[in-house]
């Protein structure tokens, strides 16, 4: 919609329809307009003349006028703003009502607030001329919040020796806002007069301004202003122009009537905003620079109200480029966006601050000695002496401490330690507590236990006594045969009582020894710990141990072993009758050799098993077994070792016999060939 409304005045070769209209000439482009008007749902007509001709209401009658060129263009460019804001707003209050959070709503509120910074380019105009007003707003709130209140506060409070002097931009702001004669107030004087363009607005600024600081006069229709961030210079040219935001009464009509339900909307709030005073923000009547106005005092109305914090973003170089440095540029923007000053106030100044009632309770504990009837402020001088601060790191205001950067540091260190020493402190007198406790409970039990004993005692002493009276009754006279029968009973009763006290003494016998165990039971069970810990050490000693004891007596039964498949080897190359017995003996040998590799193997597994995890005990006895089994099995292998050796001697023996019993008959043949004596 706004591209088609803004395309009305764009002039080709091939597409356009010329009308004239009396005394106007005015160009339409014909799709644009079908375009524009299928969108805002009105008929092409309508919006065509709604463009090009006003009505004028009087006493004969209403009469048409029709625009000029430029005022066609006025109008379009009017109403492809108004839509444009409209829409915005549109948007902006349709997310809001998303975000809302309905009755749950508690006032408080993030926001972030992006700004640019002061503009200066090669033409700068209306749109610059509102956009610095607003930095420099924008300024004096960041001045009023880092240099101000920062001032205002060290004076309030009685602190002496810190202050840091800035730039204030008072002047250029009384030099944009100052009544009647400002630059917004002439700006909105010279748009009601008939008579007034660009260059005669320039010249009433100069004439009436050049008495101020800020201001410059130059050659012209450009005039400078010294803003916080530099000297920026404006051309007047079509000020006065973008200044004026009317909408023909027309074009709010044609919108109102209209079937597209947006532009509907907006008409409709248009004609409501048209029935309030003209004071008002929304008031159409109003010019541009008073509504920017009064919005930026609402928006500066709300910043006050807020806690900010403040991000500056600094422009490297002017080439955009990456890792290139413009000292000059930097430290430009350092300087106008007040961060210099800011750092400098920070050294000097106390940036950290709390009342004497918050610093009193949070380190007043800190004192070696305490007196309850202290004030806070006596308590907080109190702790700064005791740790031995300089009287330069501190300064004690009316309701507040101020402390340099790194004191607050020292204090919360020492803080955190006795802490920690006050928590290991506690968790000592649990202990202690508890001890106390189970010691307490076992008073009470053997007390119980002992007065329980001492009850069955004095409940026995008298059935002895008259167990003995009737005894010596009894000798002393002769019983009746009648009353033999209740002797009985009661000497009867007299065992039970006997049997029942030895029962009960047994019983606190047990819960006398049951309680001796259950004290030293801690003991026993430290003393089980350590003697485990003992014979782990010393099963870890005799595995390795026994490991070295395997590898020595592998190494001492592969040396003995080695002379016997020597002599395998020797008698191997005897002739062919001795085959049998040498196998026979190569059977053996091998036998051995095999038996000492898998029981090696088998030693091998068995210690593998034996260092597994297990427990203590376990592993304590399987090694003795493997120890005694290892030990008869090497008893036994030297046996056999030796019987084997001794036949394969004997064997070999009898095979230097055979050999030599072949070669002297061949010898004695030899010699009777030769005619000698065999003798």
């Amino acid at each position: 919609m706004l591209v088609n409304i803004l395309c009305l005045s764009l002039k080709t070769e091939n597409d356009y329809v010329l009308r004239i209209y009396l005394r106007c000439y005015v160009l339409f482009l014909v799709a644009a307009l079908i375009n524009a008007a299928r969108l805002i749902g009105c008929e092409p007509h309508e919006l065509k003349e709604a463009l090009s001709a006003r009505r004028i209401q009087t006493e004969e009658g209403n009469i048409v006028e029709k625009f000029t060129m430029q005022q066609a263009i006025d109008a379009r460019d009017a109403l492809a703003k108004f839509i444009y804001a409209s829409l915005f707003d549109w948007l902006v209050e349709q997310i809001n009502n998303l975000l809302e959070v309905g009755k749950q709503h508690t006032g408080w509120s993030i926001s972030i607030l992006d700004i640019y910074g002061f503009e200066s380019i090669k033409k700068n105009s209306f749109e610059q001329f509102c956009i610095n007003y607003a930095n420099e707003r924008l300024q004096q709130h960041f001045n009023r919040h880092i240099f101000k209140l920062e001032q205002e506060e060290y004076e309030l409070d009685g602190i002496d020796g810190v202050k840091v002097d800035f730039a204030d931009n008072q002047e250029c702001l009384d030099l944009f806002e100052k009544k009647p004669i400002g630059l917004l107030s002439l700006l909105d004087e010279d748009l009601h007069s008939p008579d007034a363009n660009d260059a005669t607005l320039a010249n009433k600024l100069k004439q009436n301004l050049n008495g101020m600081a800020c201001f410059k006069g130059d050659k012209g229709r450009v005039f400078g202003v010294r803003h916080f961030a530099g000297e920026v210079l404006y051309d007047t040219n079509d000020f006065l122009k973008k200044n004026q935001d009317s909408l023909n009464p027309e074009l709010i009509e044609l919108l109102s009537s209209c079937n597209g339900q947006l532009p509907q909307l907006f008409a409709i709030k248009m004609l409501n905003q048209t029935l309030e005073p003209a004071t008002s923000l929304d008031s159409p009547n109003q010019s541009v620079s008073a509504k920017f106005k009064g919005k930026l005092f609402k928006l500066m109305q709300r910043l006050e109200k807020t806690k900010p914090h403040f991000i500056c973003c600094i422009k490297p170089n002017r080439k955009q480029l990456p890792g290139m440095y413009e000292e000059d540029l930097v430290s430009q923007q350092l300087r106008c966006s007040g961060v210099l000053e800011a750092v400098r106030m920070s050294r000097s100044g106390y940036p950290t601050r709390m009342t004497h009632q918050e610093f009193a309770d949070r380190y007043g504990f800190l004192l070696l000695e305490t007196n309850e009837s202290q004030d806070p402020l006596s308590i907080s001088v109190a702790v700064l002496k005791q740790f031995n601060m300089l009287p330069g790191m501190y300064q004690i205001g009316y309701t507040k401490l101020y402390l340099r950067i790194g004191l607050i540091g020292v204090l919360e260190d020492r803080r955190k330690q006795v802490l920690q020493t006050g928590k290991y402190t506690d968790e000592a007198n649990k202990r202690s507590t508890l001890l106390t406790a189970i010691i307490g409970l076992q008073s009470v039990i053997r007390g119980c236990l002992v007065r329980k004993h001492f009850s069955n005692s004095h409940k026995l002493i008298p059935l002895r006594s008259k167990q003995k009276l009737v005894r010596e009754n009894s000798e002393a006279n002769d019983i009746p045969n009648e009353q033999s029968s209740a002797m009985a009973e009661l000497q009867r009763r007299v065992v039970d009582a006997e049997a029942s006290l030895g029962q009960k003494q047994q019983e606190n016998a047990t819960l006398q020894e049951q309680l001796q165990q259950y004290e030293a039971k801690m003991k026993k069970m430290d003393e089980q710990l350590q003697q485990s810990e003992a014979k782990m050490k010393k099963t870890e000693e005799q595995l390795q141990q026994s490991e070295a004891k395997m590898k020595k007596t592998e190494e001492m039964l592969r040396k003995q072993t080695a002379p016997l498949q020597a002599s395998l080897a020797a008698a191997k190359k005897s002739e062919g009758s001795a085959m049998a017995e040498v196998g026979g003996r190569e059977n053996g040998v091998s036998s051995l050799v095999k038996e000492f590799e898998q029981q090696k193997q088998s030693f091998e597994d068995d210690i593998n098993k034996t260092t597994q995890p297990a427990s203590n005990m376990n592993s304590y006895e399987e090694l003795r077994k493997l120890k005694r089994r290892f030990r008869a099995w090497k008893k036994d292998y030297k046996v056999r070792l030796k019987e084997t050796k001794a036949i394969v001697r004997k064997h070999r023996h009898q095979d230097s016999d055979k050999t030599q019993k072949k070669w002297w008959p061949n010898r004695g043949k030899v010699l009777q060939n030769c005619g000698k004596s065999p003798s």
